[in-house]
């Protein structure tokens, strides 16, 4: 019996290739080669799976150039590049991985806190420049983390991470934004008190983004938003790219209308809006921060199990629309 054909539409481990060869023909993209979308569709005719990256669209136009196409698993917790609805109409089943890189993705989102409030960023490169020549009482002063006020607006698994850090490592007092207010005893767990986004945005010292991209969601922050802030607060975005808008936010950073930004997510990434890359304070990370080999390695597996079941069982451990496996393309 033929084994059915899949893609690997990026560079990933060569141990999960090597068991994704147990059970399939695997097209490896190892090369790591950046594929146009035609030649995206290309490369995918023919299969009955694809393992994305989050980085590749799947949409109404591809799925019918490749009928064939049953599961597209997402190496990533976040799934805008998949059009759910016209895979589900389609008869294809997407799949994400959440909970495996929450604590590797909260311990970065407070980190690049940290290094946004106390401009890590700025600081280096004055050192690096040879510029350090004399103790100043105000060089480099930046915000207090220990009993400020920390923001979370979109309290998932990731928020609630984030929360407890806050809550429990730094004394904060924190308040929360959320499609639909936690539990009792998870806002008791998290220390946190929810409010609306008004006085979310207006009396956090520290602001964190992690709520899931969505047309809902697009520019959540941006210029009307940005000006309800304290001149004195920080924003963090581990999100996704979109959610803010990094014009309006390059020009509250320039004008100082916030403090500083920390910015792991992009609009249109990989490309950066060009007036980031012009104020100084803004911390930038290229979006690491899932980035630990234990976590990447249990994306990929989770992943990698995802394709393995359902195209060898018909199930799934994470699908994101499960009504397609009903009408699942055979």
């Amino acid at each position: 019996m033929n084994k059915p054909s899949i893609l690997v539409a990026r560079a990933i481990f060569p141990e999960t290739v090597a068991r994704l060869e147990q059970h399939f023909d695997v097209s490896s993209n190892q090369a790591d080669a950046l594929w146009d979308r035609a030649t995206l569709i290309e490369k995918l005719r023919g299969k009955a799976g694809v393992f994305t990256t989050g980085g590749e669209r799947i949409d109404a136009e591809l799925l019918a150039a490749c009928p064939e196409l049953r599961i597209c698993a997402n190496m990533a917790v976040g799934y805008n590049n998949f059009d759910l609805a016209a895979m589900t109409a389609a008869g294809v089943l997407g799949t994400n991985t959440p909970d495996v890189l929450t604590e590797t993705t909260a311990d970065f989102g407070f980190a690049l806190l940290l290094a946004t409030a106390r401009r890590l960023t700025e600081s280096e490169h004055f050192l690096r420049a040879g510029q350090w020549n004399k103790w100043a009482f105000d060089m480099f002063a930046g915000a207090e983390v220990n009993g400020s006020t920390l923001g979370i607006l979109g309290m998932g698994r990731i928020g609630q991470g984030i929360a407890r850090r806050g809550a429990h490592g730094f004394g904060m007092n924190v308040i929360y934004h959320n499609r639909s207010r936690l539990d009792a005893a998870t806002e008791a767990d998290c220390k946190a008190r929810y409010v609306d986004k008004a006085t979310l945005l207006r009396e956090a010292d520290h602001l964190v983004l992690v709520l899931p991209y969505s047309p809902a969601s697009h520019h959540a922050i941006g210029a009307a938003e940005l000006a309800q802030m304290k001149p004195t607060a920080t924003l963090v975005n581990v999100a996704r790219g979109g959610i803010v808008d990094d014009a309006a936010l390059a020009q509250a950073l320039r004008e100082r209308r916030i403090a500083a930004a920390g910015l792991d997510v992009f609009e249109g990434e990989p490309r950066v809006h060009p007036d980031l890359l012009t104020v100084p304070n803004v911390v930038l990370t290229p979006h690491i921060a899932s980035a630990t080999v234990r976590t990447r390695r249990a994306m990929a597996d989770l992943a990698a199990d995802n394709l393995i079941d359902f195209l060898t069982q018909g199930q799934a451990k994470t699908p994101l629309n499960p009504e397609a496996m009903a009408g699942a393309r055979r």
